[in-house]
């Protein structure tokens, strides 16, 4: 899992939903931020209640997304701020893998 120094804090999440450009992908809709002032990346996962109504199934989609995104952080910007919103459940952590390196290839 990515450090909490890593992860998109409410502040940033509001700023990413009213000024970011986003991309949709089957698995996710992907909202980030480019932008010199940020310091470091920053990426979070979101899962709707309207995907998993029990918070134990959100929080294990969250910890599937960051395993997942653990391995591909380093082609991340430097400086982006951004978020996964799943759109749909997936339990497979390869799927899930494969979607973060098309939604990379977008954006590169």
């Amino acid at each position: 899992m990515l450090p909490k120094k890593n992860r998109v804090d409410k502040k940033g999440i509001d700023l990413v939903f009213k000024e970011g450009r986003f991309i949709n992908s089957p698995l996710f809709t992907f909202k980030f931020i480019l932008n010199n002032k940020f310091l470091e990346s920053r990426i979070s996962f979101i899962v709707p209640k309207s995907i998993a109504k029990l918070a134990v199934e959100r929080n294990s989609l969250r910890r599937k997304g960051y395993l997942a995104l653990e391995k591909h952080i380093k082609e991340f910007s430097s400086h982006i701020l951004a978020t996964f919103i799943f759109k749909k459940k997936e339990e497979d952590i390869s799927k899930i893998e494969n979607e973060i390196k098309n939604i990379l290839n977008k954006i590169n």
